[in-house]
């Protein structure tokens, strides 16, 4: 299913892959992706057996317009994403955020536990290290210098891409985010969580990918070797085997599980350093 949905008084641009009655799983894409970003992981979910949501966040992608965007709480995404939710019949999903869409699908699963089932956050962060806003400089350097990058920003977001560019990035420079800081939000996460990060990502150490694993209760942690801040594209088979191997292990259990006892994660609470095939 490829619809527009009115959303909180916005058009959002959603698909839907997979059997109806599969565990929900539903995408939350990086801030400058689309639902397009997951090509590389939504043919092979459905085919796991998940019912897989993607969609456009609001001022992205095949969505409407976007006046202002939300950085660092994306408080308008977090509601948005409680209405695709409710519009599509979902009680409880896992999520899987990558960059931006991790900050949400961790917020999230922080104030609306009982929708969560599950958590794969990927690449994302939790406080402003030192590499991050140099990283974004380097971005804008590329987008204001690299014509196949302008390209494929308007193949993807159409007349929106220079207002989607200059949002993410005046939203992540502003000085008054510095001090944002969201561990102690995510200690209240309940939901069994893999933290992935590459070691080469262009915008975070890999200890903030630990900071994230050891804040959150029943999180494990896999660190990947050769790997950059576009990890499920890079190593889409490596990724998309992990993850599905993850989250079919949670929906299992909870299937199986009393609803008085609490589930306790059978991944490895401890760093995995398997590495992957990078794409050339």
């Amino acid at each position: 299913m490829h619809a527009l949905k009115l959303i909180n008084g916005h058009h959002i641009y959603v698909e839907t892959h997979g059997p109806a009655e599969g565990p929900p799983v539903v995408l939350l894409h990086h801030g400058l992706g689309a639902a397009s970003s997951w090509k590389g992981q939504m043919p092979a979910l459905a085919e796991a057996g998940f019912r897989v949501v993607a969609y456009d966040r609001w001022g992205h992608g095949k969505s409407d317009p976007r006046p202002t965007f939300g950085m660092p709480l994306f408080k308008d995404d977090l509601a948005d994403l409680e209405s695709v939710l409710n519009e599509l019949n979902i009680p409880r999903a896992a999520l899987i955020g990558h960059s931006d869409g991790g900050k949400i699908a961790m917020y999230f699963a922080a104030t609306s536990p009982q929708r969560v089932a599950c958590l794969v956050i990927v690449a994302s962060h939790i406080y402003i290290e030192a590499k991050m806003q140099p990283g974004i400089e380097v971005v804008r350097r590329d987008f204001t210098q690299d014509f196949r990058f302008q390209e494929n920003m308007r193949r993807v977001h159409g007349d929106k891409a220079m207002a989607l560019f200059q949002g993410w990035y005046e939203g992540w420079m502003k000085p008054d985010n510095l001090a944002w800081d969201m561990r102690s939000t995510i200690k209240g996460i309940t939901c069994p969580t893999l933290v992935v990060q590459g070691y080469e990502d262009e915008h975070a150490t890999p200890q903030h990918a630990r900071d994230i694993a050891a804040a959150i209760p029943n999180a494990a942690l896999w660190l990947v070797p050769g790997a950059g801040h576009m990890l499920p594209q890079e190593c889409a088979e490596e990724f998309n085997r992990e993850v599905i191997e993850f989250i079919g292990r949670v929906t299992k259990d909870e299937r199986r599980k009393d609803e008085d006892s609490p589930f306790v994660i059978r991944h490895p609470s401890i760093v995995e350093e398997k590495s992957c095939s990078i794409k050339s």
